[in-house]
């Protein structure tokens, strides 16, 4: 199955790299090296992902219908 690709956006702030994904508001996370910050920002992207996808879960109850999708 094929990958979503996101765009990774990184601005040094005096010691520390910020970081967001520009296509899902509320993925922000920050790092002390670019490393750290590109390594951050996958794991703060997966948990924005899993979380947004229990809240829709909750919000429309059992009786959803729910499909895998790939863009």
């Amino acid at each position: 199955m094929e990958k979503n690709r996101y765009t990774a956006m990184f601005v040094k702030s005096g010691k520390w790299w910020a970081a967001h994904v520009a296509e899902i508001p509320g993925v922000n996370t920050q790092g002390r090296t670019l490393a750290e910050a590109r390594e951050n920002v996958i794991d703060a992207l997966k948990m924005v992902l899993e979380v947004n996808k229990e809240l829709a879960r909750t919000e429309f109850g059992t009786e959803a219908v729910c499909e895998e999708i790939a863009v």
